[in-house]
Parts: structure tokens; sequence; C-alpha cells
């Protein structure tokens, strides 16, 4: 291959290279890029802020979180929950008073049907003159349109459009004071009530939308590395801790586990090698179950789901040669 191959346009073959960068000006085909350092999240940053744990605590799935910014999430679920309670109480009570109207118009239109159905029949001769009197009061109302049609057609127009408009018009009628606002759902004309619904008193972890509760967070606890470099804050370092039984440092690419009753966090291959075998904690010889070995989840991506997809793919028309 020569210097020049990848630029060379006089070719008979429509080249790999050249199909990428056409697609690239093109906007065609699919662009994947896999997620750069800056987009992972560090293992000893909390999954909601992003930033490095002052309070560390840890859920019984693993997911690590700043005590400060879990205990205000779970305190604004909680506020969330109450003003829905709220809201689902003056529901109910809107649907009740709404039932007891509807059982009270069916029991007077039960009532009014009875009454009507105890008056007395009417006698033939009343009949008769019901019937005469209808008859004469239709030929007077006949003998009156008569004479209006008579008169000049703009002001028979002019009354029918006014009569009509004062029907339809939504400013009479008392009907200025709450006009349908069409912007909103709920002030639209054909606008039912919303259906109570009791919400869920349960707060969900938001990242794994587990069940979480205050007394199953755990309060965990990194060893500082030893590296005697005191004139560099912690945060600017990138090797900040380690595992306080075999010395490794602690990193996103080192898998690392929390042992629950002291919330010391060690390497996964400390835990297959060395704490399995008898199930004793290293540090304080306390027996140990495997409840009490609880994986920590790493480096989960700031965009979407942890650890499972690093690389970011966007879907375009696809370029026809």
């Amino acid at each position: 291959m020569t210097r020049h191959a990848r630029n060379c346009t006089a070719g008979a073959v429509y080249t790999y290279n050249e199909k990428k960068r056409d697609a690239a000006e093109s906007g065609y085909g699919t662009n994947a890029q896999r997620l750069g350092k800056d987009s992972v999240k560090s293992f000893d940053c909390c999954s909601l802020t992003l930033q490095p744990c002052r309070n560390p605590v840890v859920t019984k799935q693993g997911y690590l979180f700043d005590k400060e910014a879990i205990l205000q999430y779970i305190v604004t679920k909680k506020n969330e929950y109450s003003r829905k309670l709220k809201e689902y109480e003056r529901l109910r009570r809107a649907e009740e008073q709404e039932l007891v109207q509807e059982a009270n118009c069916k029991q007077q239109a039960k009532m009014d049907k009875f009454v009507n159905s105890e008056k007395p029949t009417a006698t033939p001769s009343s009949t008769s003159t019901t019937t005469s009197s209808s008859s004469s009061l239709y030929s007077f109302k006949s003998a009156a349109r008569q004479s209006d049609s008579d008169d000049t057609p703009g002001t028979s127009q002019s009354k029918g459009s006014t009569s009509g408009l004062s029907s339809i018009s939504n400013m009479a009628n008392g009907h200025e004071k709450n006009l349908p606002s069409f912007w909103l759902p709920s002030e639209c004309p054909n606008a039912g009530l919303a259906k109570a619904q009791k919400p869920d008193p349960t707060i969900y972890c938001p990242v794994s939308q587990q069940p979480l509760k205050v007394k199953d967070l755990i309060d965990i606890k990194f060893t500082l590395l030893k590296d005697g470099d005191t004139k560099r804050s912690l945060i600017a370092k990138e090797a900040r801790y380690m595992c306080p039984i075999t010395h490794d440092v602690l990193s996103n690419a080192v898998p690392c586990a929390v042992l629950r009753p002291t919330g010391d966090v060690v390497t996964l291959e400390c835990v297959e090698k060395l704490i399995r075998k008898d199930m004793i904690h290293p540090l304080t010889d306390r027996k140990l179950k495997d409840k009490d070995i609880i994986p920590l989840q790493r480096g989960g991506t700031g965009y979407a789901i942890t650890n499972d997809n690093l690389q970011a793919k966007e879907k375009r028309p696809m370029l026809q040669v």
C-alpha cells in the first residue's frame, strides 16, 4: 500500500475507508463510540452525586451512596408520598360525593314516578275539551308565525342569529367566570374527574429499583493508601484507597467487596483466596456468613445502566450505495 492510498480517489473499487468517511460526512449509518474515562463513575463515588463520598454507605445490592445524599432522597420521596396521599383522599371524597348525589337523583326520580302514577286519569269529556283547546292554540300559533313571515327577512334572520349566539355562547348564563382553558387538560369541557389511585408507600433505590430502607444502609470505611505523599489532597490522587488485608490498590479495574460486620472494603481476590476458606474475618477473627459479603458495584456510566454497556450508539439512516 502506498503512502497516499487512502486519499486516492481514482480507484475503481469503493474502499472501506471511503465508505466510513462518506458515512461520517453524510450522516448515514450507525455511529458507535466507546465512552471515555470521564463518563465512568469511580468506585468510591456516590451513585447520586457522582462525587467522592464523605460518609459512604452501601445498600444490600452493593450500590454506594453518600449518606447525606441518600437520606435527602428518602426524605424527598416520603414528602412526595404524603402529597400524593392527600390528593388521593381528596379524589376519594369527591368520588363518594358523586356516588351519593347519583343515588339521591335516582331516589328522587323514583319518587317523582310514583307521585305521577298516583294522579287520577282524565275523563273522555275533559280529553275532548283539551284536544279542542290544543287545536285552537295550534291555529293561533300558525297565524302568528304567518304574520311574522310577512315582516322583513333581515329582521327575522338577525333575531334568529341573536338567539342562536346566546344559546351557544360561553359568555352567557354565568359561564364567563369559569371559561375552559384549552392548554390545561383538567380545565377542558370534556375532561372527567381523575380516578383515585392509592400511592405506593415503598421507597425504591434510585439505581437498582429495589425496596430501600434506612436500616438497610450499611456504613463502610475505606483504608487510606500509605504512599507517603502529604502534599496533594486526597481527592487529587488517583489511587486513594487500598485493601486492608492484602494492601492492593483499589480502583475501577479491581473488583471489591464489603464485609458487613466491620464495613471494610476488600478485594474479591482476597475474599475468594483467604476469607471463603474458613469464613472468618481476617481482622477481627469473627465468623462470617455468605450474606456478610456484599460485592461492591463499581464504575457505572453516568448516563444509563451500570456496568452493562460502556458503548454509546446512535442509529442513523442507512447509506445506500
